[in-house]
């Protein structure tokens, strides 16, 4: 692991020789072989499926893992997946997920999926990818998982083996030998074209020493990651094994070496976890701890979390801002000595909850962004260097971001602290074919190599990148994007609405969560809590549903009849605001949100008390990711 103290310390390794020069092994199973050989007998990974610091876990050795990736990629060889076929797993965290990911990755292409969609959602996906093979949990009481599955190969014809994993073996008595007697009726005979399989029973029947196949000469295709599945067809990202690649050495060289412990509570369907955390593992030769299916939603995680890193001498905590906030509302009662640092990423952090999170732990929080069209990772804060709460710190080694405004004359990148799309070329970006639908490569690139993230941002004058918008329009909602769109679809469909505009309020927990703002048709008539109901019924992704709705006599719109969505931002800034300025009994309130170039939306906030001190307000507002201002 390398010095990163500066923006000068990424330059100094990416100077050292091209990217394409780096010792870098160019396939997935080279990687692993490499580490395993180094490192046979450290530990790789462990799982524990409940939350407990004494509870059972497993832990596999590199040489173990090693073991159990190859014969995974024999067993879906033998089922027929070559380079250009896909295994799709839809799985909770598990042992096994961590096994499909790397050997459907090196027979053909793996494509996790996340198991929360609806069984639509995940056809759609399953079609989209053309997966054959699909690895997923057996009915299990309290989940759903398997039923949804079995619907949607219902719906996905390509599909012709279901391979899956039975979550008893983690299992110790009473409640090993409880589950068999509520567990649902097994859904996977139902009438698809799929065999069904036992994922452990298959994978035993291969050999674990070699490839029984030749592995591949060089760079190509090897995941899938779907970016929604939301609303409509999901858009595939295709990421090749030099993304992968990319994403594991710069772990390597500026996170972790093979004597840290990462605690990992985020899903094994998302590229943090995937890419940025698995990879990094896989080429340092680190320990990734994965804690119950759920990771963060997992029953007790949270208050267990700091008895969990005591168990385990935790070093790295890989974290997201709805997470550290859970945290931080539980004393840290464990020896937590260990930790050098936690990484977060996914959604921006507010400052009162870095300087809380710093407070209790003595630990700093390391703020980074990736997206899973770039394969990931983008940029970071230095982990030895100063850290600017709110940024996301250095462009990494060998990844070029330039601030681009379009003009009739084409793209024109901007100045220091000038606000524009944030667009980046690296060696996890695939120009040119970053998604499976061509349709959807189109207009996504500038100069043919510079991915457009749809987020708005700046880089100031000492080199650090900031967010400070998303072109996109998406809803963040602790880390998962949320399309507006499907919010509007639904609640446009009751006849007393004539326009919608969906939005996401700002939220202490979430970040942000869906609100809309409704336009009746002239002689409607619905109350806002008829709109909540029917957006139950409606709107088909739970974490989608608003949180609030309002009606309004008439929405603000372009000149062009568009509905204006930064008034109801606005909107919903002095809403919140105020009402958590009232709660916390600090007399003053939003009276504007004005449109700041370098911070985005800002709250101005006037003092009804002159006794009201700026900490007041801050240990109120703080909390959020927008920022205020007192009035002038």
């Amino acid at each position: 692991m390398g010095k990163f103290v500066d923006r000068s310390d990424a330059l100094t390794l990416q100077n050292e020789m091209p990217w394409e020069a780096r010792d870098v092994p160019a396939t997935l199973y080279g990687l692993i072989s490499r580490t395993a050989a180094r490192f046979p007998d450290r530990p790789a990974i462990s799982y524990q499926i409940f939350s407990g610091a004494t509870d059972k876990a497993e832990t596999l050795s590199w040489r173990q893992l090693h073991g159990k990736a190859t014969q995974a990629a024999n067993m879906f060889r033998a089922l027929g997946i070559g380079e250009n076929d896909v295994v799709a797993y839809v799985l909770p965290n598990c042992t096994e997920a961590v096994h499909t990911l790397i050997g459907g990755a090196v027979a053909g292409i793996a494509n996790p999926v996340n198991p929360l969609l609806d069984a639509g959602q995940i056809a759609a996906i399953l079609r989209e990818t053309g997966a054959k093979v699909v690895v997923t949990m057996r009915s299990f009481p309290k989940a759903d998982c398997a039923q949804k599955v079995a619907e949607a190969v219902k719906l996905a014809p390509g599909v012709t083996t279901v391979l899956e994993v039975d979550l008893l073996r983690y299992l110790t008595p009473p409640k090993s030998w409880i589950v068999p007697l509520l567990r649902p009726k097994n859904p996977a005979s139902a009438d698809h074209q799929a065999q069904v399989l036992d994922f452990n029973s298959e994978l035993a029947k291969h050999n674990s020493e070699s490839l029984d196949f030749a592995d591949s000469t060089g760079d190509r295709v090897a995941a899938y990651f779907h970016t929604g599945g939301t609303t409509g067809m999901p858009k595939v990202a295709q990421h090749k094994y030099s993304g992968l690649m990319y994403n594991g050495w710069l772990g390597s060289k500026l996170l972790f070496d093979e004597t840290d412990n990462i605690m990992c509570p985020l899903p094994l369907f998302h590229v943090f976890a995937c890419h940025v955390i698995l990879m990094a593992a896989l080429t340092s030769g680190a320990h990734v701890i994965f804690p119950t299916p759920q990771g963060y939603r997992g029953e007790g995680v949270f208050d267990n979390f700091w008895k969990l890193v005591e168990r385990w001498k935790i070093t790295f905590i890989i974290t997201v801002p709805t997470a550290i906030s859970a945290m931080m509302q539980r004393p840290v009662d464990a020896d937590i000595s260990s930790v050098k640092t936690a990484f977060s990423g996914s959604a921006p952090l507010p400052l009162e909850l870095f300087r809380r999170f710093e407070e209790a732990t003595g630990v700093q929080i390391i703020e980074g962004y990736g997206l899973t069209e770039a394969t990931c990772l983008v940029s970071c804060n230095p982990t030895e260097g100063k850290k600017k709460v709110g940024s996301v710190g250095f462009p990494l080694p060998y990844c070029d971001v330039k601030i681009l405004r379009h003009t009739p004359d084409g793209p024109s990148e901007c100045a220091s602290d000038e606000v524009g799309e944030i667009c980046v070329a690296n060696p996890g970006v695939f120009s040119g074919s970053t998604y499976t639908e061509a349709d959807k490569n189109h207009d996504l690139f500038h100069y043919d190599i510079y991915l457009r993230t749809g987020d708005l941002g700046r880089i100031d004058d000492e080199g650090y990148l900031w967010i400070t918008g998303r072109a996109k329009d998406l809803i963040i909602r602790g880390g998962h994007n949320v399309d507006p769109a499907q919010i509007e679809e639904a609640l446009a469909g009751h006849p007393a609405v004539g326009f919608v505009g969906a939005i996401g309020q700002p939220d202490a927990h979430a970040g942000e969560l869906p609100c809309a703002y409704v336009e009746l048709v002239a002689g409607g008539e619905v109350t806002s809590e008829e709109l909540m109901e029917f957006c139950r019924t409606h709107v088909h992704e739970r974490a989608a549903v608003p949180k609030y709705i309002e009606i309004l006599d008439e929405l603000p719109k372009t000149a062009v009849g568009k509905v204006f969505k930064p008034q109801l931002r606005k909107l919903a800034i002095t809403r919140i605001y105020n009402e958590t300025l009232v709660q916390k009994d600090v007399t003053a309130q939003v009276v504007d949100v004005v449109e700041d170039k370098k911070l985005g939306l800002v709250a101005k906030v006037e003092k009804s008390d002159p006794a009201v001190t700026e900490a007041m307000v801050t240990d109120v507002l703080g909390q959020f990711t927008r920022p205020w201002q007192f009035a002038d």
